[in-house]
């Protein structure tokens, strides 16, 4: 069985480059097709003032010194010579192709697996290895927004049920190997009082940005019926704030 966690217990935790700290986890990005994690939001703080890096999964180490370093397979250089995003747009399709033709890495959204040709992002260093022209045409012709959603945006969005709005999302389940969103968490209540259940991402027909609202494709009976979270099953105490970050 996958190793699972919370998303919302790895914001903020540190990020450590081969060669030194780099700063914190501060979102992540997931493609909202898939419901697999693309990027992860990397806020440099005062080592890169007021600049936030997209590292991809194809990076990602594991977590150390008791959970509160996550290690990034990357140098100091390699991120701070990476391309720049500018973090009030969405990511585009032309900006993805020029970061993975940067790193070397390949391009997910082409080829028939989760990762485009893995099933799982692959664990090694940036190779710098140019795309073929082929993909490099393709990518540029599939420019726009590529359901690329932020976490941290999405936490608080409203329940719409087919029957009625209530409650709103607080977290996300996480595999750790293939990095997909196995549950979003949804907390039943109003403010923080209610009952805390997960729902598979099947079971969403869509994210409406303009209404902050998930649309299931459940009745409100079936979501209060759903699995209730458990924070202990993830290590999060009953009353650790990253439960309810936003």
């Amino acid at each position: 069985m996958n190793y699972v966690q919370t998303v919302t217990r790895l914001f903020e935790i540190k990020l450590g480059a081969s060669d030194g700290e780099i700063g914190r986890v501060n979102d992540f990005y997931f493609d909202d097709q898939a419901w697999a994690v693309r990027y992860l939001v990397a806020d440099t703080g005062s080592w890169m003032p007021g600049r936030l890096v997209l590292i991809s999964p194809h990076a990602l180490g594991t977590l150390y010194q008791g959970g509160r370093i996550l290690f990034v397979n990357l140098t100091r250089a390699e991120i701070e010579n990476s391309p720049l995003i500018e973090s009030h747009k969405p990511v585009s399709r032309q900006y993805e192709e020029e970061y993975h033709r940067y790193y070397g890495w390949p391009f997910y959204w082409q080829g028939d697996q989760l990762w485009g040709v893995s099933a799982f992002p692959i664990p090694s260093a940036a190779s710098r290895r140019s795309p073929s022209k082929q993909s490099t045409a393709r990518a540029e012709r599939e420019a726009g927004d590529p359901h690329l959603r932020s976490t941290k945006a999405i936490i608080w969005y409203h329940i719409q049920a087919t029957d009625e709005v209530f409650g709103h999302v607080t977290n996300f389940v996480l595999d750790d190997k293939d990095r997909t969103i196995r549950q979003v968490v949804m907390d039943t209540g109003h403010l923080l009082q209610g009952k805390r259940v997960m729902i598979s991402p099947r079971q969403i027909k869509q994210l409406v940005w303009a209404e902050s609202k998930v649309y299931v494709d459940l009745t409100k009976e079936a979501v209060l019926g759903s699995p209730v979270f458990d924070p202990a099953a993830f290590g999060i105490r009953e009353h650790d704030p990253r439960i309810f970050a936003n």
